[in-house]
């Protein structure tokens, strides 16, 4: 088994592609070890000394290092881990874990506003993020702002702030007038 890494434009994020599926839907977050109890897969990559966050999309993993740790010294133990997870064959998730990291829902006023939201995300924005291993869902929408919320090498990364002013925020006001700014929330 080979498996490719790329950088991402977070550094202190590495994008791993272990070239089959990862999830057949969907995208998982795990921005804790607790949060990743779930996944046979990321219980595996955080017992790596240094790993911060595992991220989930269809055909790839991100792993998100803290500062303290410098990627030379854990990607070998990333990759183990990796490497031995799709040769167990285990499961990704476990047969509980649910894959539900998409967009918040929204009913009633500004219904129609949030759909075309969410598709122009989709259509536009998610493909080009899952690029860079990661991923920005829809999380509310109130009095002309948008708030996203960004995962994998998306969260904490430095460009970030600039992918959102200048990238989603103009190409959803470009579309709907009734968006007047875009803000990243935590979740």
């Amino acid at each position: 088994m080979f498996i490719q890494t790329e950088s991402t434009p977070n550094p202190a994020t590495l994008k791993f592609l272990p070239g089959q599926t990862v999830l057949e839907a969907g995208t998982a977050d795990f921005p804790t070890p607790d949060s990743g109890e779930k996944s046979p897969l990321a219980r595996r990559i955080f017992a790596v000394n240094g790993v911060a966050g595992v991220f989930f999309g269809s055909d790839f993993v991100t792993v998100t290092k803290t500062d303290a740790v410098e990627w030379d010294h854990i990607k070998p133990a990333i990759l183990g881990a990796v490497m031995e997870h799709f040769q167990s064959g285990q499961p990704v998730m476990d047969s509980d874990g649910t894959v539900a990291s998409g967009h918040a829902e929204h009913t009633g006023e500004n219904a129609e506003i949030v759909d075309q939201i969410k598709e122009l995300l989709d259509s536009r924005v998610r493909p080009a993020v899952a690029q860079d291993g990661g991923d920005i869902t829809f999380h509310g929408f109130d009095r002309g702002v948008v708030y996203l919320h960004m995962q994998g090498a998306c969260a904490g990364c430095p460009s970030s702030t600039l992918t959102l002013k200048m990238g989603i925020e103009n190409l959803l006001r470009h579309y709907i007038p009734e968006v007047t700014e875009v803000r990243p929330v935590a979740v």
